[in-house]
């Protein structure tokens, strides 16, 4: 190498000159600013029906069950009628002992007649202008009030008798001859299954009461009635959760009398398509779900692999590990499943992982 002999105001120059072209040409590498991208892990998003058909369990029962019970109470005289007897429309089944609404009876027929003479009386000392015209009217309105309450009286001694409603059957009898009940008490449990009103009552999920409808069509079948299925329409539906089964309930109409004999909690299986089976649905793990309140909430998503988008989505079932979506990811194409927590609406991403 050859060393160059300089004079040492010459070599400052050059120095110099060299110091500033550096300072004015900068590594334009490290001028640009570098954005931080998030690794996660996408999930390709492919929607779903909700089931399309499924099968429920239930038992049967009348729309027409019925608990029967005295308007007044009293004391049980005799009852007709046992468990499982077969009754007719206004058939007597039971009676309480009558002394004591006879007795309020004859009093209360008394009080007419003593309010029926006081009124006459001061009607004619009224017009003899002895009595005034506030006497003769408080007499009438005496008069008045008595006549309801003996009409009271003798509405109440219908109902001191239990008669049928219905032509079925007795379910239940809750109470015994000599006992002591009260207004209103359930005496008997009655239903009219000699009217053919028979449905079948079964237990379903949550997803599955979601995509059934009141008029949807079923297929049912019994043990007990052989291989024969039974055409059947969803007559309702509960609007709350069955807090012994842990199901909601569905009510089956049956469209056609079964051909062999039926009895109340005998048991059945249906075979159910809900009319919102075609309904779209997305089922989406639980910690993708961001800020979920039960009906709605925020996910994450991806159309391009490059950036993320926050979304709102409205929610249906939520289960330990799993959450169904059914509106919100209609123009996606993969969702976000790891690393939501530390994202931001349009943030840069790198897949790392896709599930």
């Amino acid at each position: 190498m050859k060393k160059l002999n300089l004079p040492f105001g010459l070599l400052s120059i050059v120095i110099a000159a060299f110091t500033l072209s550096a300072c004015q040409h900068p590594d334009r590498s490290s001028a640009i600013p570098k954005t931080d991208t998030i690794p996660v892990a996408l999930r390709p998003l492919v929607n779903s029906g909700a089931d399309a058909s499924f099968e429920a369990t239930g038992t049967f029962t009348t729309d027409d069950e019925t608990l029967l019970g005295f308007k007044s109470g009293g004391v049980i005289e005799k009852i007709y009628v046992r468990e499982g007897d077969a009754v007719n429309v206004g058939q007597l089944l039971a009676r309480v002992h009558m002394d004591e609404v006879d007795a309020r009876m004859s009093q209360v027929k008394l009080s007419v007649e003593k309010a029926q003479r006081d009124y006459e009386r001061a009607y004619k000392l009224y017009h003899d202008s002895v009595a005034t015209l506030e006497q003769m009217q408080n007499a009438k309105t005496a008069l008045d009030v008595a006549r309801q309450d003996l009409k009271g009286i003798q509405f109440n001694k219908q109902y001191a008798e239990i008669r049928s409603t219905s032509n079925g059957y007795v379910l239940a009898r809750l109470a015994q001859e000599g006992q002591v009940v009260g207004p209103g008490t359930p005496v008997f449990q009655i239903n009219g299954a000699n009217e053919g009103n028979w449905e079948l009552k079964v237990g379903v999920s949550d997803r599955q009461w979601a995509v059934i409808q009141e008029g949807d069509t079923a297929q049912v079948q019994a043990d007990a009635l052989g291989d024969r299925s039974y055409r059947a329409v969803v007559r309702s539906k509960s609007e709350g959760l069955d807090p012994a089964s842990g199901t909601f309930s569905v009510y089956l109409r049956l469209l056609e009398k079964p051909a062999g004999k039926v009895a109340t909690g005998m048991f059945a299986t249906a075979k159910m398509r809900g009319s919102r089976s075609k309904q779209t649905t997305w089922q989406i793990p639980y910690e993708a779900l961001l800020d979920g309140n039960g009906k709605e909430g925020y996910v994450f998503i991806s159309n391009d692999g490059k950036t993320a988008k926050r979304v709102k989505v409205m929610l249906g079932a939520i289960a330990a590990d799993e959450v169904t979506v059914l509106a919100g990811l209609e123009n996606a194409e993969a969702l976000v499943v790891s690393g939501s927590p530390y994202l931001v609406d349009g943030a840069a991403i790198k897949v790392v992982k896709t599930k």
